[in-house]
C-alpha cells in the first residue's frame, strides 16, 4: 500500500500537470517513499490523457467543484499521509517533502505550507490577495476558530488519514479550504505550518477574487452567526427602539429620528433572523457549533410562540393602521397629522410578517434533525 496519496484537482491543466507529476513522483523517491498520485480531472483538454501516461490515477468527480474535487479523490487514496495540492506548478511538488517530515516525526495531524511566511515570486499572488484578502479572511478564520495559522488559503497541505477521517468535510466549492482548517480547529486537531515557495501560474487563472473571498466568509458566517449578524442585529434593534421610543413617548415631530430608528429596527431585526437562518440551517447541514447561545436558541425554537409573537405584532400593527385611516377620514382625507403612528403601524406589521415567515422557514430547517419544530 501506498504511504503518500498526492491528490490534484485539476481543470485544463494540461500544460503543467505531466511535470508536476513527474516532480512529486521524484519527491517521493528522494524520501524513499511509495506514493500514488490520483488526478481528480474535470478538463476538456488533454489533461486527463497526459496525467494517465505519467503514471497517475485519473477519476473524474459527479460534480464540478474545488471541494468536490478532493472528496472524491480522499474515496480513492489509500496512504497514510494525504496531500493536497494544484497541479498548475504555482507549488513545488518537491516540497511536499517539508510536509511529509513534519507528519512522519512529530505528533501533528495537519500541515499547512504558508506562502505569506515563505517565498513568493514576482507575479504569483497578486496584491489584493497578498496584502488584504488573504490576509483579512486568515485573521477572521484565527479571532472566530483559534486556528493560530497565518496562510488559511494555501493549497498545498497534508493530513494524516486518521485525522481526515474524523472530519465532516462537506463544501463543494473553494470554502473547502476553510473548512478543512474549520474541522481541524474544532476538533483539537494539532495544526502545524512550513514556509513554502509561491510561482507564478502558468495558463489562465481559475480565481474570482471577491465571489471566492465572500464563499470563505459566507462559510465562516454557518459556523459562527453570532458575531457576523446577531450581535450587530441586537445594536441596531436596540438603537432602534431607543430612537422610536423617544420620539413616540415624548410625542415629538421629529420624524427623521422616527425614520432613522425604524429603519434600524427592521434591519436589526432582519440580521437577528438572518443569524437564526445561518445557525438552522447549520444544524441541517450537520454543521456542529460550540455557542451556547445557538443551542439554546435552537433548542427553544417553537413555531407556535413564534407565530403567536407574529401575529400579535401584525394585530398591534394593523389595529393602529386602522386607528389612523379613522382619523385621516374624519379630517376629509386631507393632510395626515399621525405620521409617527402610521409610521409605526407599518413597522409593527413587517416585524409580525417577518416573524410569521421566518418560524415557519426555521421549522420546515429542522424538521428532520431532532429539534422541536412544531
Amino acid at each position: 500500500m501506498p504511504q503518500v496519496s498526492l491528490v490534484i484537482p485539476t481543470l485544463n491543466e494540461a500544460e503543467t500537470i505531466g511535470e508536476c507529476i513527474q516532480q512529486a513522483n521524484a519527491g517521493f523517491k528522494e524520501m524513499d517513499l511509495e506514493g500514488e498520485i490520483i488526478v481528480v480531472d474535470s478538463s476538456s483538454d488533454n489533461t486527463p490523457k497526459i496525467a494517465k501516461s505519467y503514471g497517475a490515477t485519473v477519476i473524474v468527480p459527479d460534480k464540478l467543484g474545488y471541494g468536490n474535487a478532493y472528496l472524491s479523490g480522499f474515496k480513492h487514496a489509500h496512504g497514510k499521509y494525504i496531500v493536497l495540492m494544484d497541479g498548475d506548478l504555482t507549488y513545488n511538488p518537491r516540497e511536499i517533502n517539508k510536509l511529509i517530515s513534519r507528519l512522519k516525526n512529530e505528533d501533528i495531524d495537519m500541515v499547512m505550507g504558508t506562502r505569506l511566511k515563505g517565498e513568493i515570486k514576482s507575479g504569483a499572488m497578486p496584491a489584493l490577495h497578498r496584502y488584504i484578502g488573504n490576509p483579512f479572511l486568515t485573521w477572521v478564520l484565527n479571532k472566530l476558530f483559534a486556528a493560530g495559522i497565518s496562510d488559511a488559503h494555501c493549497g498545498m497541505r497534508a493530513i494524516t488519514r486518521e485525522a481526515l477521517d474524523r472530519m465532516n468535510l462537506k463544501a463543494c466549492g473553494m470554502e473547502f479550504a476553510s473548512e478543512m482548517v474549520i474541522e481541524a480547529a474544532a476538533k483539537n486537531m494539532k495544526i502545524a505550518e512550513v514556509p513554502i515557495t509561491y510561482y507564478p501560474r502558468k495558463g489562465k487563472s481559475k480565481l474570482s477574487s471577491f465571489s471566492d473571498g465572500w464563499r470563505h466568509l459566507r462559510f465562516m458566517m454557518l459556523y459562527r452567526p453570532v458575531p457576523f449578524l446577531m450581535v450587530p442585529g441586537i445594536i441596531a434593534l436596540i438603537i432602534g427602539l431607543a430612537l422610536a421610543a423617544e420620539v413616540s413617548l415624548h410625542e415629538q415631530n421629529r420624524m427623521h429620528s422616527l425614520i432613522l430608528g425604524c429603519l434600524l429596527l427592521v434591519i436589526g431585526y432582519q440580521m437577528f433572523l438572518s443569524g437564526l437562518y445561518f445557525a438552522a440551517f447549520g444544524v441541517a447541514y450537520g454543521v456542529s457549533s460550540s455557542s451556547r447561545v445557538i443551542e439554546k436558541l435552537m433548542s427553544y425554537h417553537s413555531l407556535e410562540k413564534e407565530l403567536l409573537l407574529g401575529f400579535l405584532l401584525l394585530a398591534f400593527g394593523t389595529a393602529l393602521g386602522v386607528v389612523v385611516l379613522l382619523d385621516w377620514r374624519a379630517v376629509g382625507f386631507g393632510a395626515l397629522y399621525q405620521a409617527q403612528n402610521a409610521m409605526m403601524a407599518l413597522i409593527l406589521s413587517i416585524l409580525g410578517i417577518q416573524t410569521i415567515f421566518s418560524g415557519m422557514f426555521i421549522s420546515l430547517l429542522l424538521l428532520n434533525n431532532g429539534i422541536k419544530a412544531d
